[in-house]
């Protein structure tokens, strides 16, 4: 019995032991004490379980374990890479492990994060939780059905793993230094395989002692090294635990890890049933510093797992490839056969330990001599103790390092395991395939410089040139004294230059042969991509390590030299080589075919290439997004991808993106690849440069909870990256990078390394910068600050003085920010974006757990990336809604765009902010015309009500002026519920998820006083018109007075003489009868004292309400009023006088046109008019009497469209004497029309009128004929001219309805789109006049075009005949429903109270002349019977409706009806779709702002200056300069508002602060206006009295065509 030193016998353990080997204790018989928490009573258990670690018992196992692991499946169909990555609800789960089908997915879980305690993973049950084992449990087994040896379940994965999964498994394994399968046993086929495929990827770093002066490191790929191996194997049992020994051999002092599986593990003592057999590799590499090697030269350690006398081939394997092979033995009397006939060119060493009973010397001897074994490579365990042990292993060890020359490279050692019938992966037919495709391209390669020039020539000079020319076209800052456009111009014919070099390039060999290896089928294609990384990288490494140290030399010795600094980047840019040059020249190849003509076959040749890359996106490679060398984003290739993916997936394409941004070399890549077990390249060659982009895969489970199919992980290159800081660019460089991919995310790491505080200031000003400007276009990523190689894990409890630090300056550096990006109210981060430095911030300890390249990766770090990727996954489910890949790239395309102008402005040209925009006016108008409809109905009704006052007489106590603050007060309810209902409304549509609200939530506002502003316009009118209804019914009140008095009198009267002749004793004739009402008639009209109205002065009217108008405008404006007789100015054609002597000067200077101004101003005065005598008209026909409000409204058209006008402002001579002239030709006309009311409403002959009627209801009367068919007949007379009216008032809102909703109503949506059709229309027409009409008249230009369209609109289909009969039937269903009401008690009631009922059901629909009513109720019966009146009455409706609906169908002349109307529907499509009225201050063109009150005024595009007949100077040709081009440009304006002096256009919001114009994106963006300034440059020029433009080439190569494109472009047009 013994007491052993090894750690697989813990505290106090007593072992009997006859093992077979350590790892597999079949057939030991162990006598423990365990510790005191297994075994409370200190009793010890003697047990010996089954014998399971022969190979005969685990050929049957492999089915059964993988069975029991839930691996089964996966035997035949192999875990994938991406199945293994692909995010789903264990990803982030912390639930206990319960299954052992569980235990293969947690551990691919932490190995994948390089967690070293990946290999710990286990299930909990509840006996396992507490396994404490008393007396009483002695005889009960435990249960090992849910326990599984860590070997056996890195066998079981491996065996059920794919090449790539099985490569990154190794890389992992690696990191974490852990040994890795060099020979992977099939226990179930019998079959080795050579794991030579799952090694290559393997690279690794070192510096051995003969380096240390250098200080240079070697980094190599491990299968490619000549390291010698050795390998220890165990024959028969041994007492000593080889994997221990190993472990503590591979180990600096004070830095022990367990490399390999031993028993004192978890779950290291549960039998193996698989993985006998295995060998696993490690390696010791040294770090160059003798206190702490081990080993001064690097060697690989191999493991036999298993007892040789079992496993002959791997051990013949081993004799033959390694070194020298260590042998453990304690049995000296067993079978010794193996060893036999061995020809082997490697050193054997046998490992004793003398400490074991069974050890004898003599028996040793004699073994050493019968198998020829040097005494001297007999090593002996003497001791209890295992150091010096370890020692003199290590000494062995270290001396076949130095003096071995059997040193097979692992790729080589692929021909001895063929020789042993080995398997090895590599010799996969698509594995092999795969490597001679990359092999032809790769292995001729000498020199990179040339290669690349010669094979990869589209990515060179050319693409760096065609960037620059791509940014300056944007930027225009080496315009000089050239014209803008011609500029421009000659950019693009440098573009086209640079295209046409690449054209003559034909695909070279390297990539006919590399796209030929993209295009295989799926596994051969990664395998391509794979061999390709693998050579590429093998090239870099040995042409660039030489410089790669000396340009870190130059930085950190001699940061001065910096031509030498530059020099040699440039040279480290050109010898570098990776797989993204390749892709980079496919991008290349693509975007020069794309310049060709579609029908181009080479254009034809490339449409496949997106394809191939998006595959590649999709099996987890990464694709470059920012060319880092030439700073820029090939645009139509990375669309085309990302297309081509969005189409792969089947448009399930929603993503979520995270980014990470930092200083170079601070772990942004490892932390990436850590969180999400990805690959992006974190060599010690150059580091990231650019961006690269990869996709995750979210699981089905999980895509509810974050809203996403996929994760887009984009790694960048380092911010303030020193091989950048050297050149002139790196500031700019570092912000468009940050701008973007900021941008891009949903979630923006900002990695922080501690050690790094000084620059820790640069990168928070650049990220500051993005996020600011972010704000602005609404996008609102969440922002993680990540806190690398913190020291102390309880660093976020100890590090709230650091936070508050972090915040201070992140607040600091925002007000600096905010003060540069004009952005004032900005004061603290806080406001830019969410942040808490408690939740924001993640703490990470270093990488290494110890000294590399020894050292393990820290469980802290590991552990701490998990947590942080748990609160990341939080965070994607709280990001605003997220879209698809087709979303994200119109997203990228702006965003690069904004970034290209270096203007973080808002961008109506970018198409998604443009979409949501559109759709945002849209809404808002068609909420805004509901209001406007709901209220224009209620103000009908209120002005009937009014109307109706005093109809009948059921509230004579009422004044109108109680009705009209009654009905005040209901509108002002009214209002606000509409404006409510507009604000919830809009609430509402900000709180939705979709149509990219977020884009525009800096406009709400904007929107949210439009509503306000749209109460106070509408409230104004409804006050206007029922002040105007009152007033007009206070005109009439004194006409109704006498003619009620006038009516009542003659009724009586009548009626006197009535009851005379029916007292009468003989029966008068009819003729007698009207000799006696003649008698009557004369006798009371010589009684009645007839008073007719009084004539009024109109222009005296008129004049006073002008006064009233301009009372505050000063003496000078008084003494012109009353220096002109109002009635004159009416009669005189209105011609404005020539400008003065300065304003002429002016107009020279600008124009060449010294009448300029007034030409303009007159143009507005003639629209003005012509609107003014529209109105006076329309008053003039209706035949009212005059009223003061006719003038004021005059007046209020006036002032309106003044103010409208801002571009030529009117002097107040000029609006004087405007108003002056309309008010005196409106009184001349407004005279008339009332004295021809006067004289049609004079008493006495209105009275003379009726005298018929009166005689004839005389003798009615005195015959009692029945009153009802006649009265019935009166009244259906009466409701027929008010039910024409009802009509004419509803039927306006309809009309426009029925243009905003029917055929071609897209066009009338917004104030963009209506721009849209306009020119679009224009361009078909091509005539000159009509352009000249839209440019120089745009508003009556506007209102005619509406009417025209409405015109037509309304022709097709007789739309105007069926909504006036659709309003007949609606108002004639009110009548009947009415009459039918009433009639229900019609026995009850008299016909004149009948009358009066129905006319009050009716008082808000219909309006009732009070004189004509009153004619109809004058002498009715009381007996007369009114059941028969509402019959007849019924019937008398019904033939109305079918004659006005005759009327109707045979309609008439649209235009007169349409005008007639007094709602009229192109007035209200004019307001709503002509919008503020300004134009740009540079062209004029029209701004496209929703809503009445925007802060900022934008139009989609602008035009040439010389379309309005700007003209240079000296020249005198008209210019061609447009306002998009000159905002970006150094060119300088000089007008008026700069007070003559000259201004730089690049800050025009200095003079204009409320106009946003953006700068054009591309050549093509105006397009549009340069073709229509090439075909009438000619007319232009002879309209202005200029000669023509000198116009550039390609604007006179355009087409309708190109102009038609360049439309739809820009105004977002599908």
């Amino acid at each position: 019995m013994e007491k052993p030193d090894e750690e697989e016998s813990p505290g106090g353990v007593l072992v009997m032991e006859k093992p077979d080997e350590e790892e597999s204790p079949g057939g030991v018989l162990v006598m423990e004490k365990p510790d005191d928490e297994e075994s409370p009573g200190g009793v010890i258990v003697m047990e010996r379980p089954e014998d399971e670690g022969s190979p005969g018992a685990t050929g049957s196992c492999l089915m059964e374990l993988l069975s029991k692991a839930g691996l089964e499946d996966h035997y035949e169909n192999k875990l994938t890479l991406s199945t293994v990555l692909e995010i789903n609800a264990d990803t982030t789960s912390d639930e206990p492990l319960t299954t052992m089908q569980s235990l293969p997915g947690a551990f691919l879980k932490k190995l994948m994060m390089a967690n070293v305690n990946a290999r710990s993973v286990k299930c909990l049950t509840t006996e396992q939780e507490v396994s404490y084992c008393g007396v009483d449990n002695l005889d009960t087994d435990s249960d090992s059905s849910d326990v599984i040896n860590p070997l056996d379940l890195i066998t079981a994965l491996f065996l059920c793993s794919d090449g790539f999964l099985q490569q990154e498994m190794v890389q992992k394994m690696s990191m974490c230094q852990f040994a890795v399968p060099l020979l992977l046993p099939n226990c179930d086929t019998e079959h080795i395989t050579l794991m030579l495929w799952a090694l290559r990827d393997i690279v690794r770093k070192f510096r051995s002692s003969s380096q240390t002066s250098t200080k240079t490191f070697v980094e190599e790929r491990i299968v490619l090294s000549d390291i010698p191996m050795v390998s220890f194997v165990r024959l028969g049992e041994s007492s000593l635990s080889k994997s221990q020994i190993l472990n503590k051999l591979l180990s600096n002092p004070q830095q022990y890890h367990d490399t390999f599986v031993h028993d004192d593990m978890e779950c290291g003592d549960v039998p193996r049933q698989i993985s006998d057999g295995l060998v696993e590799i490690s390696w010791y590499f040294p770090c160059g510093n003798r206190n702490i090697d081990t080993f001064t030269k690097p060697v690989s350690v191999a493991n036999l797992r298993g007892d040789i006398k079992s496993f002959e081939k791997q051990f013949s394997f081993l004799c033959q490839t390694s070194a020298a092979v260590y042998i453990f033995i304690d049995d000296f009397e067993a079978d010794f056969k193996v060893l036999e006939g061995k020809v082997t060119k490697t050193e054997l060493f046998l490992v004793v330990n003398s400490q074991n009973k069974t050890f004898r010397v003599d028996t040793l001897n004699k073994m050493i001599t019968n198998y020829s074994i040097n005494p001297t490579n007999v090593i002996v365990k003497k001791k209890k103790n295992d150091v010096q042990f370890v020692k003199t292993l290590q000494s062995s060890v270290g001396d076949i390092i130095e003096k071995s020359k059997n040193r097979l490279t692992i790729e080589n050692m692929a021909d001895v395991a063929h020789q042993f019938g080995i398997l090895v992966d590599e010799d996969r037919d698509e594995c092999q395939s795969a490597r001679k495709t990359a092999g032809d391209i790769t292995r001729n390669i000498t020199d990179t410089i040339q290669f690349k020039d010669e094979q990869l020539p589209l990515q060179g000079t050319i693409w760096k040139e065609l960037s620059q020319l791509e940014k300056e076209r944007c930027r225009l800052r080496k315009a000089g004294d050239q014209t803008i456009e011609l500029y421009k111009s000659s950019l693009k014919k440098d573009e086209e230059e640079l295209r046409k070099k690449q054209h003559k390039c034909d695909m070279s060999s390297a990539m006919t042969r590399f796209i030929s290896g993209m295009s295989k089928s799926g596994p051969e294609r990664s395998y391509f991509l794979k061999w390709m990384q693998i050579n590429l990288d093998n090239l870099s490494r040995k042409n660039m390590s030489g410089l790669r140290d000396r340009y870190k030399n130059l930085c950190q010795h001699s940061p001065e030299k910096k031509d030498d600094i530059k020099h040699l980047d440039k040279q480290l840019s050109d010898c570098s080589l990776g797989l993204e040059h390749f892709l980079r020249e496919l991008g290349q190849l693509y975007e020069a075919a794309c310049s060709l003509p579609e029908d181009s076959p080479k254009r034809k040749q490339m449409e496949h290439l997106p394809g191939l890359c998006a595959q590649m996106l999709l099996d987890g490679f990464p694709i470059e997004l920012v060319d880092g060398d030439a700073s820029n984003i090939p645009l139509k290739w990375i669309s085309a991808v990302l297309t081509q993916l969005h189409t792969l997936v089947q448009s399930n394409s929603k993503i979520r993106v995270v980014t990470v941004l930092g200083v170079q070399s601070t772990g942004k890549s490892t932390l990436l690849n850590t969180m999400f077990g990805v690959q992006f390249a974190v060599s010690s060659g150059r580091c990231t440069r650019g961006a690269f982009m990869l996709l995750i895969k979210v699981n089905k489970e999980l895509k509810e909870e974050l809203k996403c199919d996929f994760i887009m992980v984009i790694d960048t290159e380092g911010l303030k990256s020193p091989e950048l800081a050297q050149l002139d660019d790196s500031h700019e460089h570092d912000n468009e990078l940050a701008t973007l991919v900021i941008g891009l995310s949903d979630v923006t790491i900002i990695n922080i390394a501690m050690e790094n505080s000084t620059e820790m200031k640069d990168i928070l000003q650049i990220v500051v910068h993005a996020f600011i400007r972010m704000k602005e276009v609404g996008k609102k990523p969440i922002c993680n600050f990540v806190h690398q190689n913190v020291s102390d894990m309880s660093a976020h409890d100890n590090n709230m003085r650091d936070r508050k630090k972090l915040l201070e300056q992140l607040n600091e550096m925002t007000q600096a920010a905010a003060r540069m990006e004009k952005k004032e109210n900005i004061t603290k981060f806080t406001d830019v974006m969410e942040y808490d430095p408690d939740t924001s911030s993640c703490y990470i300890p270093g990488l290494w757990h110890g000294t590399p390249p020894m050292a393990p990766v820290n469980a802290g770090y590991s552990e701490a990336v998990y947590n942080f990727k748990k609160t990341l996954m939080k965070d994607f489910g709280k990001c605003q809604k997220n879209d698809d890949l087709t979303h994200f790239l119109k997203w990228t395309q702006s965003l690069w765009d904004a970034v290209k102008f270096e203007k973080f402005i808002f961008s109506f040209r970018n198409s998604l902010v443009a979409d949501a925009y559109s759709r945002l006016c849209s809404e808002y108008n068609s909420w805004e015309w509901a209001f406007q409809k709901e209220m224009y109905k209620w103000m009908v009704s209120a002005e009937t009500k009014m109307s109706n006052i005093g109809m009948s007489d059921q509230h004579p106590q009422r004044s109108i002026r109680d009705v009209l603050q009654d009905l005040m007060i209901e509108a002002s309810e009214k209002l606000s519920e509409g404006e409510k209902e507009i604000q919830d409304n809009l609430v509402k549509y900000f709180e939705k998820e979709d149509g990219h609200v977020n884009l525009v939530e800096k406009f709400k506002e904007d929107f949210v006083s439009s509503a306000k502003t749209l109460r106070k316009e509408i409230e104004n009118t409804v006050r206007n018109n029922l002040q105007g209804a009152v007033e007009i019914k206070e005109g009439m009140t004194e006409l109704n007075n006498i003619k009620s008095s006038q009516a009542s009198t003659m009724e009586k009267q009548v009626l006197t003489l009535l009851q005379i002749c029916k007292n009468k004793e003989s029966v008068l004739s009819d003729e007698a009868l009207s000799k006696e009402f003649e008698i009557m008639w004369r006798n009371t009209l010589s009684e009645i004292h007839f008073k007719g109205l009084q004539t009024r002065n109109v222009a005296q009217a008129a004049f006073l309400m002008l006064r009233d108008n301009l009372t505050m405008r000063g003496s000078h404006v008084n003494k012109m009023l009353f220096g002109n007789s109002l009635v004159d100015c009416g009669r005189k054609a209105f011609v404005l006088e020539s400008d003065s002597w300065w304003q002429q000067a002016k107009n020279t200077v600008k124009h060449w046109d010294p009448n300029h101004h007034r030409k303009k101003l007159q143009d507005i005065c003639d629209d003005i008019m012509r609107q003014c005598q529209e109105f006076v008209t329309q008053r003039v026909k209706s035949k009212c009497d005059y009223h003061d409000t006719h003038i004021k409204e005059l007046l209020s058209i006036i002032d309106k469209t003044l103010h409208q006008h801002t571009q030529v402002k009117a002097s107040e001579e000029c609006e004087v004497s405007l108003k002056q002239h309309i008010c005196g030709r409106a009184a001349i006309e407004f005279q008339k029309m009332h004295d021809d009311f006067i004289e049609v409403n004079d008493p006495r002959k209105c009275l003379e009128k009726s005298k018929n009627k009166y005689l004839t209801e005389f003798k009615d009367l005195f015959h009692n004929r029945d009153q009802c068919q006649k009265k019935a007949k009166e009244f259906s007379k009466l409701l027929q001219p008010a039910v024409q009216d009802y009509v004419t008032k509803m039927i306006g809102p309809d009309v426009v309805d029925e243009v905003k909703t029917g055929e071609g109503s897209q066009d009338y949506s917004t104030r963009g789109a209506f721009q849209f059709s306009i020119l679009k229309q224009l361009l078909t027409d091509g005539e000159y006049e009509k352009y000249k009409e839209y440019i120089n008249h745009y508003e009556s230009f506007v209102k005619d075009r509406l009417f025209d369209q409405i015109v037509q609109r309304l022709s097709k289909d007789n739309g105007l005949k069926k909504l006036e009969i659709k309003h007949l039937s609606e108002i004639v269903k009110v009548i009947i429903a009415a009459i039918s009401n009433v009639s229900d008690k019609a026995n009850a009631i008299d016909i004149k109270t009948f009358i009066n009922i129905i006319c009050d059901a009716l008082a808000e629909k219909l309006v009732f002349p009070k004189d004509a009513l009153d004619s109809i109720l004058m002498l009715i019966l009381k007996d007369a019977n009114t059941k028969q009146f509402a019959d007849f009455l019924t019937d008398l409706v019904g033939e109305m409706e079918k004659s006005l609906e005759a009327e109707y169908i045979k309609g008439g002349d649209i235009k007169e009806r349409l005008r007639s109307l007094p709602f009229k529907p192109q007035d209200e499509m004019f307001t709503s779709l002509f919008g503020c009225g300004e134009q740009c201050p540079f062209c004029g063109v029209p701004c496209e702002a929703g809503g009445i009150k925007h802060k900022t005024h934008h139009a989609s595009i602008h035009r040439s200056e010389g379309i309005n007949g700007y003209r240079d100077r000296c020249s005198q040709k008209l210019v061609i300069e447009i306002c998009s081009s000159l905002v970006v440009s150094d060119t300088l304006f000089s007008n008026a508002k700069t007070g003559g002096t000259f201004h730089p256009y690049k800050d025009y919001q200095t003079h204009y602060p409320d106009w946003l114009i953006t700068g054009d994106s591309s050549i093509e963006a105006s397009d549009y206006w340069k073709y229509v300034m090439t075909k009438f440059n000619e007319n232009i020029a002879t309209d202005t009295c200029a000669l023509p433009a000198d116009l550039p080439g390609d604007w006179k190569a355009l087409t309708p065509d190109d102009a038609t494109k360049s439309l739809k472009r820009s105004f977002n047009m599908k």
